[in-house]
């Protein structure tokens, strides 16, 4: 039996979003998977992947603990010997990149987003473009899930080999199924993420200050990332919003919602947007690439500017202003929309596709 290895920078991320591939591994591969948390080690694990536990600063870029990381990836595939490496986002992509192109080892790579390291100017982006050329020098695909993301980085002459466009992580339709619209009068506008500036939680908590009413509400539904939890408890307290908490499971969430709002500044392809719309519910998102391509103007959802809290207000002003019956069949047309272009299966079936071509079972 051939060996996958997959290096992460989540075990949430790999479980909820990529487990339909994982899955199709494990019966045909040994599959090694390297993550830095154990929040859904133990749902990988009893499915039969083998965890191994490898330190990621997430955030920055500190030289020291980035050599650790690309040393910890170069004993990886010593200890593995893997016949194919699967790395997704920057740091595993950029490192264990450079460990496989050192080794000789085929890898995959996924872009699922570019962060905020592409917003950096001068010398520091100049830096970034260098390690993610270094990083995917030699992969044996390069998996994008916008276009835009692509483009980027056919210009900046990162992308040299082959590459594929996939719809993001696809989403499972069993999972997010379609829900009947809510009935009542009482507006419920669901934020899913984290509590972060780039996930546009101010704008949100701007235009939660403005509209907020006793037939309006602004639900939240995560953890806070940054330090931002004075400002929502002081929201909390003047009426303007609802702390859920973080709950691993959101169907239920998406389902009692009038609609789910993203005013994120970047975003590879929206995992929330797409299990909302799945779900049968409108999306309020910012018009950025990741968002764009999940939502159809006035149709499923409306788009607003990103890092603007009045073009997100007017975006939910129009919405307010619809009836139910308009509502509701915004949600229909989400829902189809998801059936029709985002389907999961699909995803899998790019990734499949490619890995038997080069590490046939």
């Amino acid at each position: 039996m051939k060996t996958i290895l997959i290096l992460g920078n989540s075990s949430a991320g790999l479980y909820d979003f990529r487990n339909e591939l994982v899955q199709e591994l494990l019966a045909k591969y040994r599959v090694i998977v390297s993550l830095p948390d154990e929040v859904k080690t133990g749902l990988l694990a009893a499915q039969g992947c083998e965890i191994v536990h490898t330190p990621i600063n997430r955030r920055g870029m500190n030289p020291a603990q980035d050599l650790g990381l690309l040393r910890a990836y170069r004993a990886l595939l010593k200890q593995y010997r893997p016949d194919l490496v699967l790395t997704y986002t920057i740091k595993p992509n950029v490192y264990g990149g450079m460990a496989c192109a050192a080794a000789g080892v085929p890898y995959l790579a996924t872009v699922t987003g570019l962060g905020s390291a592409f917003q950096k100017k001068g010398a520091m982006l100049a830096v970034i473009r260098g390690l993610y050329r270094a990083g995917l020098r030699r992969a044996s695909c390069v998996f994008f899930q916008n276009e835009e993301n692509r483009r980027i980085f056919k210009e900046g002459r990162i992308l040299r080999g082959r590459d594929r466009l996939v719809s993001g992580s696809g989403v499972n339709l069993e999972k997010h199924p379609f829900s009947e619209y809510p009935a009542g009068e009482e507006t419920r506008f669901l934020y899913v993420g984290r509590m972060m500036r780039e996930k546009g939680i101010g704008e949100f908590l701007q235009a939660a200050g403005e509209l907020a009413s006793d037939k309006v509400c602004f639900e939240l539904l995560g953890y806070c990332d940054e330090d931002w939890q004075e400002a929502l408890d002081a929201a909390q307290k003047q009426g303007k919003i609802r702390q859920l908490g973080f709950d691993p499971e959101v169907q239920s969430y998406y389902e009692r919602c009038s609609a789910v709002v993203l005013p994120t500044y970047h975003e590879g392809m929206s995992n929330v947007l797409m299990e909302a719309s799945a779900s049968g519910r409108p999306v309020i998102a910012s018009d950025i690439p990741g968002c764009r391509e999940i939502f159809e103007e006035g149709k499923t959802g409306f788009g607003c500017a990103p890092r603007s809290a009045e073009a997100l207000t007017q975006a939910l002003r129009k919405f307010l202003s619809l009836s139910a019956s308009e509502r509701a069949a915004m949600g229909r047309a989400a829902h189809e929309k998801m059936a029709a272009q985002f389907d999961r299966s699909g995803v899998v079936a790019a990734y499949r596709e490619e890995i038997a071509r080069i590490a046939p079972e």
